[in-house]
């Protein structure tokens, strides 16, 4: 039976134990769970709850709101509802999505207060239903996240390592899983609000989303075209108040991608951290 860790080395790699290759993979995982989260929101909205649905949520919405809240915060509830539908619906209609990406990663020393400037990074992301993505990392160090649908690579070219993880326990789960998988519905798994909103217009509507249910972070943030249904920003903030915004630009959706992009397969003389194997 395999070990819940097994490393293998192709000819010519190194070899470090299995403790300090543990922690390592997982603080590469962790680094880049945020961009996985964001692009769920971007990329693979599910199904769209039907019209009573969607009207139920909002009644309850409004009924579960304090009874001082006044008409104009009535109003933002229900604009933020309407432009988080158009968003579902648009990208419920998506086959596939390919963009160029900007990530700022601001991160917040424990103990010590957030830390000095912001890590930017850029390269480019397709996207493909159902489950199927492709980050490539090409500034200011290349690297690359490549999932089928079943299992996610997480490839170093520079460290010359890869580690090879599932989708569907414990790495990416809950409402993140969801929507990787194209099943999630943003105003059941998130309360929508916003300070600023007009739906009939093209102009972006910044919409936090914060999670119903305990998750591994405490808000997300997507700022949306209620014209387009597309989204141009997503955010993320973790329970540490780590914070992951990226930035979408030259758009292309059901262009086709080449499904090869997502068979992904590391080099020789690479290692390879195997965590597929149950626990």
């Amino acid at each position: 039976m395999s070990p819940p860790l097994h490393t293998r080395a192709r000819a010519g790699a190194s070899v470090r134990p299995h403790g300090a290759r543990r922690r390592r993979a997982l603080r590469s995982l962790c680094l880049r769970f945020a961009l996985v989260a964001a692009l769920l929101l971007s990329t693979a909205a599910g199904v769209l709850a039907d019209e009573a649905a969607e009207a139920e949520g909002t009644a309850a919405a409004a009924d579960a709101a304090p009874s001082t809240t006044s008409e104009e915060d009535l109003a933002l509830i229900a604009c933020a509802e309407r432009v988080a539908s158009i968003v579902q619906k648009r990208y419920e209609a998506v086959k596939d999505l390919q963009a160029s990406f900007a990530q700022e990663t601001r991160a917040v020393s424990l103990g010590a207060g957030p830390m000095a400037g912001a890590q930017t990074v850029t390269g480019r992301v397709a996207f493909a239903k159902p489950g199927r993505m492709r980050w490539s990392y090409e500034e200011p160090a290349p690297s690359l996240m490549v999932s089928d649908g079943s299992s996610l690579w997480l490839y170093d070219p520079v460290a010359r390592e890869a580690s090879h993880l599932p989708v569907d326990r414990g790495y990416l789960s809950g409402a993140a899983l969801q929507f990787l998988m194209g099943e999630g519905d943003l105003l059941d798994t998130f309360t929508v609000v916003t300070e600023k909103c007009d739906a009939d217009s093209s102009e972006p509507v910044d919409l936090d989303l914060l999670p119903r249910q305990p998750a591994s972070y405490e808000r997300m943030a997507l700022r949306a075209n209620p014209e387009t249904g597309l989204i141009e920003a997503t955010t993320i903030v973790d329970l540490f108040g780590n914070e992951t915004s990226i930035r979408f630009s030259d758009i292309r959706t059901d262009a086709g991608v080449d499904p090869s992009l997502f068979d992904w397969s590391p080099p020789e003389d690479v290692t390879v951290v195997d965590l597929m194997a149950p626990p």
